[in-house]
């Protein structure tokens, strides 16, 4: 089972994102504040989780946590800034968003933009080591997960209900195919080496 909390007694909330590799769709992230020494054996990377489990996990979680709140950042927001960055400001909105502020951030991954008078740990695959961040990995997946469904009935030539936005073959198809919706990030590499069959 993944790790209860990282400091013995300051109030911590996880931070995770989701959408970073993502062709199209706004970035999320979530912030999550579990209790003490909470404990859930089922709660895990949500890479490592299937649809379903997701979504039942992320009832939990929102129903179990102190605090919780999730935030995103627009593709035009991503182009301006670029995607990193955006990363890390869907975090700060997201922790800015709780209505306890925690006293330490568990950040998954290896950087983070500090947030003024709130220190913060980096965890690389903090997502498969801590509840929190785990916690929080789930929210903004299936948050992102729920925009992109939603984008999918405008657009269902891109076939974001089975791809969310990632770079996959039917995706870069689509984008061949139909050219770019206003949802595509026009700064990453949209079709990569990836061509179709008759071409």
């Amino acid at each position: 089972m993944l790790k209860s909390q990282l400091t013995e007694f300051l109030v911590e909330a996880g931070c995770d994102e989701a959408g970073r590799g993502c062709l199209a769709g706004p970035v999320y992230a979530a912030a999550v504040i579990l209790p003490k020494n909470y404990s859930n054996e089922l709660m895990n990377d949500s890479k490592k989780l299937n649809e379903k489990e997701r979504n039942a996990l992320r009832v939990i979680i929102e129903n179990e946590a102190i605090c919780w709140a999730v935030a995103s950042v627009s593709v035009a927001e991503i182009e301006k800034i670029n995607i990193l960055k955006a990363s890390f400001l869907a975090m700060h909105k997201a922790v800015k968003e709780l209505r306890i502020s925690p006293q330490m951030l568990l950040i998954d991954g290896n950087r983070f933009t500090p947030i003024k008078g709130i220190p913060h740990q980096c965890i690389v695959k903090g997502d498969a080591k801590y509840l929190s961040i785990a916690a929080a990995s789930i929210l903004a997946k299936t948050y992102r997960d729920d925009h992109m469904l939603n984008l999918h009935l405008e657009f269902p030539q891109y076939h974001w209900n089975c791809n969310k936005g990632y770079p996959s073959a039917q995706h870069r198809e689509g984008i061949i195919r139909f050219g770019i919706s206003p949802h595509h990030r026009r700064t990453f590499n949209l079709v990569g080496q990836f061509r179709l069959p008759f071409n």
